[in-house]
């Protein structure tokens, strides 16, 4: 039976190529010239006070059940082991379902109505495979490699608004709209006034260079008020290294709450594949919940400063969860179903969760937590109500074929 349910509050202390390829060739050299002065401009953006929407890709399969235990499911502490063991008590969400300790941040939001926790959803894909599975969750169809561009991209597309991607490349999920860039940190020192200069005139009568060249120098006159480039350096390697990713979404908070900023934003973690040591309360798992927990609190904390929270969707997912059992290095496999998280100022809070049951009789081929929620489901949900995407062009166009897939209602009327 499908549910949402009020948790228990708790207080935390929380473009497609140029026809011209000497125009793409002139915009990474202007990057590459300015060093963090990235190049970025925000023409097509939703325009002051526009909604915004911040995907956030957990690359490697996040153990759903891990992130968010079914503490009271009857079957739940047999079917896990070793792994129903956390350092500190889970945060209770509802009858059935918590939060894992890590995740303090998180629970506060759904505390404050801010956050809703969706579990057993993932995609109609089931083979578990990585490439293929992040394939479909990033293009929005039901078979790998069956579509070439993004869902979100094709989003924007609909409207002409801007994505941008905290990334050293446009990932797949953003590809297909025609007003996306790209934003990674630098560890090259700022170019000197002099090289500058001398560019300037270098590329005078080169059109497109001299474009790129002011949209790098508007970027930085821009960011230079943000923070300074002790921060972006530290953000290199993000993915791996802690705080990173706050740095990452701190950045991702300023360009948002810029007036003319992009309308969507993509983030990536990866680092969720823990085949071993799963259980160690110091491990992969819980260090990558942590460094999430502390990420999203300060997107959410940018954005509030900013004026933007209010009207800011953010959504976290994987390519899908893990097995419910613990295998024999301590860790668990790949698996199917798993969890998502919502939030934002739009946000209504709580849980949503069609519970399938971790009996082994009710899992996925015995084994894995039962997907009852199609993610699209979710996607089109926010898509339809936060950024107005048709829903003749969600069922056509961002995911094809999937008229009978009904957005789920996440966000307040």
């Amino acid at each position: 039976m499908k549910r949402r349910s009020t948790p228990t509050p708790r207080v935390s202390s929380a473009a497609p190529a140029d026809p011209a390829r000497r125009r793409v060739l002139g915009a990474a050299a202007a990057a590459g010239a300015l060093g963090a002065w990235s190049t970025l401009s925000f023409a097509g953006a939703a325009g002051p006070g526009g909604n915004r929407f911040v995907l956030v890709i957990l690359r490697g399969g996040m153990d759903g059940l891990g992130a968010a235990p079914a503490i009271g499911d009857a079957d739940f502490a047999s079917a896990r082991g070793p792994l129903a063991q956390y350092a500190a008590p889970p945060l209770r969400l509802d009858a059935t379902l918590a939060l894992h300790p890590n995740l303090g941040e998180l629970h506060a939001m759904v505390g404050r109505g801010e956050a809703t926790i969706v579990h057993a959803v993932g995609l109609t894909y089931r083979e578990r495979s990585h490439f293929d599975a992040q394939q479909v969750l990033e293009s929005g169809g039901v078979r790998p490699y069956e579509l070439t561009t993004g869902w979100l991209g094709r989003a924007l597309a609909t409207s002409g608004s801007k994505g941008i991607a905290l990334s050293t490349a446009v990932p797949l999920v953003l590809r297909g709209s025609s007003v996306v860039d790209t934003w990674a940190p630098s560890v090259l020192p700022n170019p000197s006034a002099d090289l500058v200069a001398r560019l300037e005139r270098m590329y005078a009568s080169d059109v497109p260079l001299a474009t790129a060249l002011e949209r790098a120098r508007q970027l930085h006159f821009d960011t230079a008020a943000m923070q300074n480039n002790d921060d972006a350096t530290a953000m290199t390697g993000y993915g791996a290294r802690p705080g990173a990713f706050v740095a990452l979404a701190q950045r991702a908070a300023e360009f948002l709450v810029q007036p003319a900023g992009p309308q969507a934003a993509v983030l990536e973690i990866g680092g969720w594949d823990t085949h071993a040591n799963q259980v160690n309360p110091n491990g992969a798992l819980a260090g990558g919940l942590r460094q999430l927990d502390a990420g999203l609190a300060a997107l959410r904390s940018g954005l509030v400063g900013g004026g933007a929270w209010s009207r800011t969707v953010v959504v976290v997912a994987t390519e899908f969860g893990r097995t419910v059992a613990i295998n024999g290095t301590l860790g668990t496999d790949h698996g199917t179903g798993g969890v998502a998280f919502v939030l934002g100022g739009p946000v209504r809070g709580g849980v949503v969760a069609d519970w399938p049951g971790l009996a082994r009789s009710q899992r996925y081929d015995g084994r894995d937590l039962r997907t009852t929620t199609d993610l699209r489901a979710l996607l089109k949900g926010v898509l339809a109500d936060h950024l107005h995407v048709a829903s003749r062009a969600l069922d056509a166009e961002v995911f094809p074929g999937s008229e009978k897939v009904k957005p789920l209602q996440l966000l307040r009327a």
